[in-house]
């Protein structure tokens, strides 16, 4: 999320009114009963007592979704000063979200039967437009799931479903905490992790045989693959270029990645 639109003064909350938001201690309580595969993460304001803001506490702690304790809250933006938050506001995603237990299980399945699945992974993305560009190509690339981390990634709200196209719904999509820990998981489960970077040692794109269990790991738009995650990559990949640039737009270079792997996968053996 940008600065301007998500801030902190002392421990301070300051978030901008977007259509992502719920917010209200009844409404997300009842988000947590009917939909909680839809909900990213949960702030509240510390110090509060009540026994529906307990039992949305336990709630969330029972399905892992992430909770964040500050000692204000405040919504910024426009009619942001009508809103009665009552120390809880809930970030949900316009599609629901798979466990990563049930990603690794499906991977895993499709491993066993031969069939080369691929997941293209995003490491702290913090551009919606990139994350709803990368999902849309995933889907129409034939790219088995997304998975995203939960801290310093933007909101699969509005913003992101839009550049999406439609294709939120179409694709799995999962967030964790812990993305080394989870490439780990999915390595012995069969998959060879690619890192995407932009150094001249990497291999090229052209030149990796991509006709495997895949996943392709995409770095932040600035920094690029955290060291902790680039360290379970088996290979790191670089798109050769020509021009002056030495890099693309992550949602780009993603794209280029993936229809390579389709393009090596429907050439003729």
């Amino acid at each position: 999320m940008k600065k301007n639109e998500n801030s902190r003064k002392g421990n301070e909350r300051k978030i901008r009114l977007s259509d992502d938001l719920l917010w209200g201690i009844h409404p997300v309580y009842e988000a947590l009963e009917q939909e909680a595969e839809r909900i990213s993460e949960i702030i509240l304001v510390k110090d509060r007592k009540g026994g529906k803001r307990e039992d949305i506490i336990e709630h969330a702690r029972a399905a892992g979704i992430k909770m964040n304790f500050v000692s204000s809250l405040r919504l910024i933006g426009d009619n942001a000063s009508q809103v009665r938050h009552q120390g809880v506001v809930a970030k949900m995603s316009q599609t629901s979200l798979l466990p990563f237990d049930d990603l690794l299980e499906k991977f895993q399945n499709l491993v066993e039967q031969g069939a080369n699945p691929r997941i293209i992974v995003l490491d702290t993305l913090q551009d919606p437009h990139n994350i709803g560009a990368i999902i849309r190509s995933a889907h129409a690339s034939g790219v088995n799931g997304v998975l995203l981390t939960r801290e310093r990634t933007a909101p699969l709200g509005g913003t992101a479903a839009k550049s999406a196209a439609g294709a939120m719904s179409h694709v799995d999509i999962c967030q964790v905490t812990n993305l080394a820990q989870s490439l780990q998981a999915l390595k012995k489960a069969g998959a060879w992790i690619f890192g995407a970077i932009k150094d001249a040692e990497a291999q090229s794109l052209y030149e990796s045989d991509l006709v495997l269990p895949a996943c392709v790991v995409i770095g932040s738009e600035g920094a690029g693959i955290r060291p902790l995650v680039r360290k379970q990559c088996d290979v790191l990949l670089s798109i050769p270029m020509e021009g002056q640039l030495d890099s693309l737009n992550s949602s780009v270079a993603a794209g280029v990645i993936m229809f390579e792997m389709l393009r090596q996968r429907q050439r003729p053996q």
